[in-house]
C-alpha cells in the first residue's frame, strides 16, 4: 500500500504562504491527497483564529463563497496543522479569521477592540483536473491540441477523414471553434443562438455533437475543446430583441450617449464626402489628411461634443440667482473670504456644489447645485438688494462659473485630440495601410470607418422598449488596456475617445455587478455554459480579457458542476504578469495560450522557448536539504513541499489568428518551428493548416472553402515503414514524430531543458532529472532574409552524453509569390504549398574522451547542407548515471535515488561533538584544529565559507536550490571540478586520523566518509551541468540527516508529543534552530579546553570572535547560555560539565570573566559567580536527580577561602578538593565578607586599555540594613556591560563606557534567588548550611532567610522609580537625576556620576539608565517585584526599548545614547571611539530573552482562562517574529550578538552568539512549562 502523500503548505503570520514563486498550483488529485497548512502556534492569526478554506468537504458540491472553518488553537511552542482533503480540480481559495493582539499594557488587555474580528487577505490556489483519454490518464503538458475552424469541416458526417488525420499526426485534443448557429456575418465568434448548433453541420443538434466527440476519444484518441463566448452575440441574436438590456445601450447606459452621438455623425459624414467636396476614396495620406480637416470643421463644430462635459452657465446661474432670492445658501460657503481670487472662488463653488461629475450621460450633464450658487451669493454680497445688486452678483456668478469651466474644456479639448488620433489612425489603416485591408471606396457598406454601434431595427418585438434601448455597444479590444476595467462602463470613455477596435458583427454584452443586474443574460449564458461543459472535454475562453472576472468564475462554476474534470485554457494577453496570475488562480486556468508566432527573429523565438521549456537543465529539486527526498518522513507519510509555480503555457507554433510562416517569415519555417514548439515541457498545440503549409492567415469570418480530404491511413498491405508513418509525409510526418516524443517526455517526467541560441540556429535539449536521459533538437530557422546556407554553428558538444540520430530534415516548400496565388485563389479547398520533407544525411557523432569534462564527451558537427528549414533530432543518456560496475547498454536508472540513500545510516553513530564537526567549525576553529593548516573554503567569484562543515555550504546551497540560482559562482565551481566534495571527505578524513579527542572516530566518522566517497564517484562520471544539482542532492541530504540525528540526541523541550501523526517527534522551525545553536558552539579545541590536563568540549561564547584559546569560553556567557543551549534541550552531561569545571577555578568566591582552561584565569567579573549559581540551581531542578550534582567533588585550582594566585605548575594547583555545596557556601561566604583584592598579573599585558586603579576589584555587602552586593568603580566594568574605552586620539583609553558600580539590579535579583533556593535546600536536609558571617571579624551570622527578606523588604523602595513623583517619599528617590519614571533603576548605589566626562555632570546618577537589565531580575525573582509596577516598567521598555531583534541597552532619549558601534572608527568622538559605547545604545540579542521572559511571568500570572493566556503567548510571538527571520537568513543559522539601532545589521557583531539564542529557548521552555502546569491544575480541578 502506497504512503499518503501530504502538501505541506506554510503559512506566515500574516496567513499569507510561504513559497517563492508565482502562485500554488497543486498537482492533479489523480487520487486524493491532502494539503496540510501549517501555522505557527502562538502566530497573531491564531488569537481567536480560524482557517477558512472552500474546499468542500467529501461529498459536497463546491460553492466558491461557501467555506469550511478549521479552528485554530494556538499553542507557544507548537505547528498548528490543518489537513485539507484535495480530492477534485477547481480554483480554491482561504482565508484566517482571528482577532488583533492589542498592544501590551500594564493594564487588562482586554476590551471590545481587542476582540474586534477581521481577516487576512484571500489567498488562492488551483487544482487541476484528470484528464484522462479511454480511461488512461494523460498529464496536462503532454497535451497536443490542434486548432480547427468548425464550419470548414463540413457536415459531421464527413468529419471521420479529419479525425483520423489528426490522430496520426499525433494530436491527441482538438480545439474546435464554436459550433454552435452562425449570426449575419458567419464569423464563428458572432453567435445568434448559443443554445444551438450549427443545423448544416449538425443535422441532429446536441445528439451529433455528443456522438462525434465521443466517437474522438473512443476510436481516434482525441479529447475535445470549444471556445466559449461569453463576451458578445450576434446583432440578429434574436433574444436580443428581446431583452437589449442584456447589452450596453442609451439607456443601460446613458453614459455613452455622446459616443453614440459621434458614431452617428461618422457614418452621415462619411456619405456627405462628395457634398463637402471630399474624396471619397482615400488613395493617400493627403486624402486623409482633407478628410481629416473635414471632420475637424463640419463634424466636431456641428456636433459640439464639449456640451457633454462642461456646465450650462446661463441655466446655472439663473437658477443659483433664482435660488439666492428665494433665501435659500444663507449659511454661505464654509470658510468663505471675500478676498479670494476668482480660481478659489470656483473651487469653493465646486467644493460645495459640483453635480453629475461623476460619469458622461446626457449634455450640460454637470451643474451647480442652486443652493450651493446662492451660499456663494450670500457670502459674497449678501442678501439681494434691488436689481443692480442683483445684476451686479449676476455678472460675478457667470464669471466663477466660467472658471469652473475652464478644466472642463481643457478636458473637451484633451479628448477631441485623442478622438482625431484614433480616428487618423483607424481610417488610414482600413483604407491606405499596406498589411491593411484597403476596403476602396467609401460606401453605406464600406463606411469611413466602422461603427461602434448596432441600430436594432424597428418591429414588433423592439417598439416595446425604449428608443435608446435599441442602440448597442459593439464589443471589441483595446490595445494595452486593463482588463480589470470595463471599457463600456462609466468610468471609461474609450468609445467616445475611439479607442476600441471595434467587431461590427459582435454586440458587448453586459453582465453588470451579478446576475441581479442582467438577470435573463446571466442565466441564459449560464444555460450555454452548461452545455458546453456536458459535450466539451475543455474550453478556450475567448476574448478572456475582456470577460469580466466575477462573470467567468460564475460560469466555470456552473460548467464544473456538470464536468469536474474541465480542461480550462485562456486568450489572456494583460501585457501584466501580475495580472495574468489573479485570472489564473481565480479561474483556474489550466494553460495560457502563448504564440511563437508572435516572434520576430531569432533569438526572440528562442527566448520564447526558453521559457516555455521547462525548469533549466540540472535545476534542483526544491525539497532538496528539506528531509523530504526519497521515502518521505519515515511517519508513515510522504511530504512535499507547496512551491510556487509558473503559468502554465499552451504554447502554439500558430494560431488561427496568427499569420503563418510563408507570410511572417518563410514558409519552411514550419518545421523548425514546430519542433522547437514541440520540444517544450507544457502543452503544445498549432493549427490546422499549419503542418500543411497554409500561404496565409483565413479569414475566419469570410472563407467559404473547406479543408481539403485529408491522405487516407495505411492500408492492409502497407509496408513497416508505411504504418510507422501512418501514411503521412511531410511536415505531418515529422509532426507526427514530435507528437509522440513530446507525449512521451511528459509522461517520463523530462521536465528539464538548456536552450541555446546560435546565430540562425537554436538548439533544445530536454532531459529527465536524475535518469539524465534526453532528446536533443538543432533547429535551423527561416526567417525572411536567411537565405539558403548552411550559416554558421559550432560543433556541439554534449559532455557525459551519448548520441543517437534518430533523424536530420529539411522542409523543401515552392512559395513563390505565384505559387502562394494560385493555393490563395484556387476555388474549391483550402489547401497548402506544395512542399516535401528532404532526409538529411547527418554525419556520425564524435565520442571520445577527456580528462576535462569527464567521461565521455559526444560531438554533433551539422552538415555542409542543413540551410534554414532544417532539424535534426537525437536521443541522448548519460552513462555515467549508472553504477561504475553497470554492464554496457544497461539501462540507466535513477542517479537521483542513490545520491540521496543512505545518509540517514552513514550518520547514525555520530555524537554531538562529531555533529559539531561535521556541520559547523569556523574558520578560527578550523585553523586550530588543523594546526593552522587548513581553513574554510573558498568559492572562486564568492568568498569563503563561514564553516567547514555542511552548514557552511548548505548556507550557500540552500538559497541557490530555492532560487533555482543556477547562475551563482559555487554551480560555476562545480560545473568546473567536484573540489568541493574532495575537501569535505578530505576533511573527514583529517579528523579521522587526528588522535585528538578520543577515540572511535574511525568507526564514528568512517561511514560518512565512505558515504560521500561513493556519492563522488558517481558525480565525477556525470556530465558538468549536473554536478550543481547532484552536489545540492548530496550536502542537502547530508546536512539534513545530521541535523535530525542532532536533534534526536537531544530532549527537553524539542520533543513534541503532539505531531500531525500523533507520535512524539522533534520540534521543528524555530525552537530546532536555536537549539542547533548548541550543537555549533560547543566542540573540542586544540587551543583550550574546560581543564588544563584534558580535552573535553567546551561552549563558545560566539563565532567567529570568540571560538579558540582563552577567548573561547567566558564565564558571564557560558552561565547565561547553559539553561538554554543545555539543560532545556537535554544536554545534561554538557551542562554538568561546565558547571564542574567553572565550580573547580572558583577564587575570590568568584568564578573566571576568562577561563582559559584554567591557565590562566581572570576575575575581574562580579555578575559571572550569579549566573553560575543560578545554572547550579537550574540544573538541579531541571536534569534527572540533579540534586546529587551538590555532593559531586571536583579538584581546586587555587586554595579555598585563599586569593594568592599561582601558576599552573605550582604543587598547589588542584591539591585540594571540595565539594559543589562547599563551593557554594565559599563564593556567598565571600559575598557576605566583602571583598577586595588587585588582580593578579594586573597591568598592560593582561589588559592593555585598563588603567591601573581599574584592576582593584572591590566586591560584597556593604550594608547589611540594605544587604545588596555592590562593588566595582568608575575605573571598570565588572558586569556584562563590560566596555573599556581604547582610544588615545579621544581620550577615552581606561574610561570604561558602562562601569555600573554598585548594586546591579540582575545580581541582586540573582543573588535574591540563591538565597531563597539554598535556604529552602537547607530546609530540605539537602544543604548544610543556613547562614553565612556578615564580617571576617565579628563573624556574626545572618541566615540565608533574613538575608533575602532584608532584600526584598528594601528592593520596591531602593530601585523602583515611582510613575508619581508624589510616591517619591516611599522611595530613595533623588528627584535631580530621574530620566524616566515607571521603571526600575539599573543600580542602586552607584558613585559615577551621569556623564562623567561624557556630558552634562548635573544630569544625575547612573542609578536612574533605563537599561534592559531588571529582566533578568524579574525572571529569577519575581516576588520582588509589585506585579502593577513590573508590568508598566514591562510595557515601557517595550515601547522604548525594544527593537526588532535585541533590547536598546539605553534609553534613546538619554543624554549618552549612541546607537550604532563601530569599533574601529577612532574619531575624537569620546562616547563612540573604538567602540566605547557597546553598550549605550546598541540593541543586544540576548536580553530579549529575558525582557520575553518577564512578560510571560507577569502578564500569564494576571490571566485566569485559557484564551487569555493564549493571547500572552501571542504577544511574545510577535515579538519574535524578526529573530525567526534573522536566523533563518542569517548564513551562520544563530542569531547576532547585537544590532544597531532598529535592527540594521552590524558589521563588528559576532553574527552568531551562544546566549542570543539560549536565552530564547529560556523562554520556550518557560512557555512550555507554564502551559503544563496550568494544564496539570485544570485536570486536578
Amino acid at each position: 500500500m502506497s504512503q499518503p502523500t501530504i502538501h505541506l503548505l506554510t503559512l506566515l503570520d500574516d496567513g499569507s504562504p510561504d513559497i517563492v514563486g508565482n502562485y500554488i498550483n497543486l498537482p492533479p488529485p489523480t487520487q486524493p491527497y491532502t494539503l496540510r497548512f501549517a501555522i505557527q502556534g502562538a502566530s497573531s492569526i491564531c488569537r481567536e483564529g480560524s482557517l477558512w478554506v472552500n474546499v468542500p468537504a467529501a461529498g459536497e458540491e463546491f460553492q466558491r463563497n461557501k467555506f469550511r472553518k478549521f479552528d485554530l488553537t494556538p499553542h507557544f511552542n507548537r505547528t498548528i496543522y490543518v489537513d485539507v482533503t484535495i480530492d477534485r480540480p477547481g480554483a480554491f481559495a482561504y482565508y484566517v479569521a482571528y482577532s488583533p493582539s492589542p498592544p501590551f499594557t500594564a493594564s487588562s488587555n482586554s476590551s471590545e477592540e481587542a476582540h474586534r474580528p477581521t481577516q487576512t487577505s484571500t489567498y488562492y490556489f488551483t487544482v487541476p483536473p484528470n484528464l484522462t483519454i479511454n480511461g488512461q490518464p494523460i498529464p496536462l503538458d503532454s497535451l497536443s491540441i490542434i486548432s480547427v475552424v468548425s464550419k470548414w469541416l463540413g457536415p459531421v458526417s464527413e468529419w471521420a477523414p479529419h479525425l483520423s488525420y489528426i490522430s496520426r499526426k499525433g494530436y491527441n485534443m482538438i480545439h474546435f471553434t464554436p459550433i454552435q448557429q452562425r449570426g449575419d456575418s458567419n464569423s464563428p465568434y458572432s453567435l445568434a443562438n448559443h443554445l444551438a448548433f450549427d443545423p448544416e453541420a449538425f443535422p441532429n443538434g446536441q445528439q451529433d455533437v455528443v456522438k462525434v466527440i465521443g466517437d474522438m476519444e473512443k476510436e481516434y484518441g482525441i479529447l475535445s475543446l470549444t471556445d466559449v463566448v461569453w463576451n458578445h452575440t450576434a446583432p440578429n441574436s434574436e433574444w436580443l430583441a428581446e431583452h437589449p438590456e442584456s447589452g450596453y445601450n442609451l439607456a443601460t447606459a446613458p453614459w455613452l450617449e455622446s459616443a453614440y452621438e459621434l458614431d452617428t455623425a461618422l457614418l452621415e459624414f462619411g456619405q456627405k464626402l462628395e457634398s463637402y467636396d471630399l474624396p471619397t476614396e482615400l488613395k493617400t495620406t493627403d486624402d486623409l489628411l482633407l478628410v481629416m480637416e473635414g471632420i475637424k470643421k463640419h463634424l466636431l463644430e456641428e456636433l459640439a461634443l464639449w456640451e457633454y462635459y462642461v456646465i450650462d452657465v446661463k441655466r446655472d446661474s439663473a437658477l443659483g440667482i433664482e435660488a439666492w432670492k428665494n433665501g435659500k445658501g444663507r449659511d454661505g460657503l464654509e470658510g468663505w473670504k471675500k478676498d479670494l481670487g476668482i480660481f478659489h472662488k470656483a473651487a469653493a463653488v465646486v467644493k460645495a456644489g459640483l453635480q453629475g461629475a461623476e460619469r458622461m450621460g446626457e449634455r450640460f450633464r454637470r451643474r451647480i447645485n442652486p443652493e450651493a450658487g446662492a451660499a456663494f451669493l450670500y457670502s459674497q454680497f449678501g442678501s439681494p438688494a434691488g436689481p443692480q445688486h442683483i445684476d451686479s452678483a449676476l455678472d460675478a456668478y457667470k464669471k466663477v462659473l466660467d472658471e469652473i469651466n475652464l478644466p472642463f474644456y481643457k478636458e473637451y479639448d484633451a479628448d477631441k485630440e485623442e478622438i482625431l488620433e484614433q480616428l487618423y489612425n483607424r481610417i488610414k489603416y482600413l483604407k491606405l495601410d499596406e498589411h491593411g485591408p484597403k476596403q476602396g471606396p467609401i460606401t453605406e457598406t464600406s463606411p469611413l470607418v466602422e461603427t461602434y454601434f448596432t441600430r436594432l431595427p424597428l418591429n414588433s418585438v423592439t417598439e416595446k422598449h425604449p428608443k435608446g434601448s435599441l442602440y448597442l455597444a459593439s464589443n471589441g479590444w483595446i490595445w494595452n488596456a486593463n482588463p480589470l476595467v470595463d471599457f463600456a462602463g462609466p468610468h471609461s470613455r474609450a468609445y467616445l475617445r475611439r479607442e476600441v477596435i471595434s467587431w461590427g458583427d459582435c454586440v458587448k454584452l453586459r453582465y453588470g455587478t451579478g446576475p441581479e443586474d442582467s438577470p435573463f443574460l446571466w442565466e441564459h449564458m449560464k444555460t450555454y455554459t452548461k452545455l458546453m461543459a456536458s459535450c466539451f472535454h475543455g474550453f478556450r475562453i475567448d476574448n478572456c480579457h475582456s470577460t469580466p472576472l466575477h462573470v467567468a468564475e460564475y460560469f466555470l462554476d456552473a460548467a464544473r458542476e456538470v464536468r469536474k474534470d474541465l480542461y480550462v485554457v485562456a486568450e489572456l494577453f494583460t501585457g501584466d504578469e501580475k495580472m495574468d496570475k489573479m485570472y489564473v488562480e481565480r479561474l483556474a486556468l489550466a494553460s495560457l495560450i502563448r504564440e511563437a508566432m508572435q516572434a520576430w527573429g531569432t533569438g526572440e523565438l528562442s527566448r520564447l522557448v526558453h521559457r516555455h521549456g521547462g525548469r533549466p537543465i540540472g535545476s534542483f529539486e526544491p525539497e532538496s536539504g528539506t528531509g523530504l527526498l526519497g521515502q518521505g518522513t519515515g511517519a508513515g507519510e510522504v511530504v512535499k513541499i507547496v512551491t510556487g509555480s509558473p503559468i502554465h503555457a499552451l504554447f502554439m507554433d500558430c494560431t488561427h489568428d496568427n499569420e503563418t510562416p510563408a507570410q511572417k517569415r518563410e514558409a519552411k519555417d514550419t518545421l523548425p518551428n514546430g519542433a522547437l514548439v514541440a520540444m517544450c515541457d507544457c502543452a503544445v498545440g498549432s493549427v490546422y493548416g499549419y503542418d500543411e503549409v497554409y500561404p496565409k492567415l483565413l479569414d475566419v469570418v469570410n472563407e467559404k472553402r473547406l479543408y481539403s480530404a485529408p491522405p487516407p491511413p495505411p492500408g492492409v498491405t502497407a509496408s513497416a515503414v508505411e504504418e510507422e508513418s501512418a501514411g503521412l509525409s511531410g511536415v505531418p510526418r515529422i509532426k507526427r514524430i514530435l507528437n509522440k516524443i513530446h507525449e512521451k517526455m511528459t509522461r517520463e517526467g523530462y521536465q528539464e531543458m538548456h536552450v541555446h541560441h546560435e546565430g540562425e540556429y537554436i538548439t533544445i535539449h530536454r532531459v529527465k532529472p536524475g535518469v539524465n536521459k534526453g532528446y536533443f533538437l538543432i533547429a535551423h530557422t527561416a526567417f525572411q532574409g536567411y537565405g539558403e546556407k548552411r550559416g554558421d554553428i559550432k560543433p556541439i558538444s554534449l559532455p557525459g552524453s551519448k548520441v543517437k540520430l534518430i533523424g536530420g530534415w529539411h522542409l523543401n516548400v515552392k512559395d513563390t509569390d505565384k505559387d502562394k496565388e494560385v493555393v490563395i485563389q484556387a476555388n474549391d479547398w483550402l489547401t497548402g504549398l506544395e512542399n516535401d520533407v528532404q532526409n538529411l544525411v547527418m554525419g556520425d557523432v564524435q565520442e571520445n574522451y577527456n580528462t576535462e569534462e569527464v567521461g565521455v564527451v559526444s560531438t554533433i558537427t551539422v552538415p555542409d547542407f542543413f540551410p534554414p528549414g532544417s532539424i535534426a533530432l537525437y536521443e541522448t543518456w548519460v552513462p555515467g548515471s549508472a553504477a561504475s560496475n553497470q554492464p554496457e547498454g544497461a539501462e540507466v536508472y535513477d542517479l537521483d535515488s542513490f545520491l540521496i540513500a543512505g545518509a540517514k545510516e552513514a550518520v547514525s553513530k555520530l555524537n554531538l561533538v562529531d555533529l559539531n564537526f561535521l556541520l559547523y567549525k569556523s574558520e578560527p576553529e578550523e585553523k586550530d584544529i588543523s594546526g593552522g593548516r587548513d581553513s574554510t573554503y573558498n568559492i572562486p567569484g564568492f568568498g569563503s565559507l563561514v564553516y567547514g562543515g555542511l552548514q557552511g555550504w548548505w548556507s550557500i546551497m540552500e538559497p541557490i536550490v530555492e532560487k533555482n540560482d543556477l547562475a551563482h559562482p559555487l554551480c560555476q565551481h562545480l560545473r568546473d571540478g567536484t573540489w568541493p566534495l574532495g575537501y569535505i571527505i578530505g576533511r573527514i578524513q583529517r579528523e579521522i586520523d587526528d588522535n585528538f579527542g578520543g577515540e572511535g572516530k574511525k568507526e564514528r566518522l568512517g561511514p560518512v566518509k565512505d558515504w560521500f566517497a561513493a556519492r563522488l564517484e558517481r558525480i565525477e562520471r556525470v556530465p558538468s551541468w549536473l554536478r550543481p544539482r547532484c552536489f545540492g542532492l548530496v550536502v542537502g541530504e547530508a546536512y539534513v540527516r545530521s541535523v535530525e540525528r542532532a536533534v534526536d540526541l537531544m530532549g527537553g523541550c524539542l520533543v513534541e508529543q503532539d505531531t500531525p501523526t500523533g507520535n512524539t517527534g522533534r520540534r521543528s522551525g524555530f525552537l530546532r534552530e536555536l537549539a542547533l545553536v548548541g550543537v555549533q558552539v560547543t566542540g573540542l579545541n586544540k587551543t583550550t579546553s574546560l581543564y588544563p590536563d584534558r580535552a573535553v568540549p567546551c561552549m563558545a561564547a560566539g563565532l567567529p570572535h570568540f571560538a579558540y584559546d582563552y577567548m573561547r569560553c567566558w564565564g558571564r556567557d557560558i552561565f547565561i547560555s547553559l539553561r538554554g543551549l543545555y539543560l532545556a534541550t537535554g544536554r545534561y552531561a554538557e551542562a554538568k560539565e561546565h558547571i564542574l569545571a567553572f565550580a573547580s577555578v572558583l577564587k575570590h568566591g568568584m568564578i573566571p570573566n576568562l577561563l582559559d582552561a584554567g591557565r590562566k584565569p581572570r576575575y575581574n567579573a562580579r555578575d559571572s559567580i550569579w549566573f553560575w549559581l543560578q545554572c547550579l540551581q537550574d540544573y538541579t531542578k531541571i536534569a534527572p536527580h540533579g540534586i546529587e550534582i551538590l555532593n559531586e567533588t571536583v579538584k581546586r585550582r587555587f586554595l579555598p577561602y585563599d586569593d594568592e594566585w599561582f601558576d599552573l605548575s605550582d604543587s598547589r594547583a588542584y591539591s585540594r578538593s571540595s565539594t559543589i555545596a562547599e563551593i557554594i557556601q565559599e563564593a556567598l561566604q565571600r559575598h557576605a565578607w566583602g571583598m577586595a583584592f588587585r588582580e593578579a598579573n594586573a597591568g598592560q599585558v593582561l589588559d592593555s586599555n585598563m588603567r591601573w586603579e581599574g584592576f582593584f576589584i572591590q566586591n560584597g555587602v556593604k550594608d547589611w540594613s540594605k544587604p545588596f552586593v555592590g562593588g566595582g568603580s568608575r575605573w571598570n566594568c565588572g558586569t556584562w556591560m563590560d566596555k573599556n574605552g581604547e582610544s588615545d586620539i579621544a581620550g577615552n583609553k581606561g574610561v570604561p563606557g558602562s562601569p555600573r558600580d554598585g548594586a546591579a539590579v540582575e545580581i541582586t535579583g540573582l543573588l535574591y534567588s540563591t538565597l531563597r533556593w539554598v535556604a529552602d535546600l537547607n530546609r530540605r536536609g539537602l544543604y548544610q548550611w543556613d547562614s553565612v558571617q556578615t564580617s571576617t571579624d565579628q563573624r556574626t551570622p545572618i541566615s540565608f532567610t533574613e538575608w533575602a527578606d532584608r532584600i526584598k523588604a528594601n528592593f520596591e523602595r531602593c530601585y523602583y522609580v515611582p510613575l508619581d513623583p508624589a510616591e517619591d517619599s516611599n522611595h530613595e528617590i533623588d528627584q535631580r537625576f530621574v530620566l524616566t519614571r515607571g521603571i526600575y533603576k539599573d543600580l542602586y548605589g552607584s558613585s559615577v556620576l551621569i556623564g562623567a566626562l561624557d556630558g552634562d555632570r548635573d544630569e544625575g546618577r547612573e542609578d536612574y539608565r533605563f537599561r534592559p537589565n531588571f529582566f533578568i531580575a524579574m525572571t529569577v525573582a519575581p516576588d520582588l517585584f509589585n506585579p502593577e509596577h513590573a508590568l508598566k516598567a514591562i510595557e515601557l521598555a517595550d515601547q522604548e526599548l525594544r527593537g526588532p531583534i535585541g533590547m536598546a541597552t539605553l534609553h534613546p532619549k538619554d543624554i549618552n545614547y549612541r546607537p550604532y558601534y563601530i569599533n574601529s572608527d577612532n574619531s575624537r568622538d569620546f562616547l563612540v571611539s573604538r567602540g566605547r559605547n557597546y553598550h549605550q545604545g546598541p540593541e543586544w540579542v540576548w536580553p530579549t530573552g529575558y525582557f520575553l521572559r518577564a512578560m510571560l511571568k507577569f502578564d500569564i500570572a494576571r490571566k485566569k482562562t485559557r484564551e487569555e493566556r493564549v493571547e500572552t503567548y501571542q504577544q511574545i510571538t510577535r515579538r519574535l517574529v524578526e529573530c525567526r527571520k534573522h536566523i533563518k537568513d542569517s548564513v551562520w543559522k544563530g542569531l547576532a550578538e547585537l544590532t544597531q539601532k532598529n535592527g540594521e545589521f552590524c558589521p563588528d557583531s559576532s553574527p552568531t552568539q551562544a546566549w542570543s539564542a539560549a536565552c530564547l529557548i529560556d523562554l520556550f521552555y518557560d512557555c512550555d512549562k507554564s502551559h503544563q502546569e496550568w494544564e496539570s491544575r485544570q485536570e486536578v480541578s
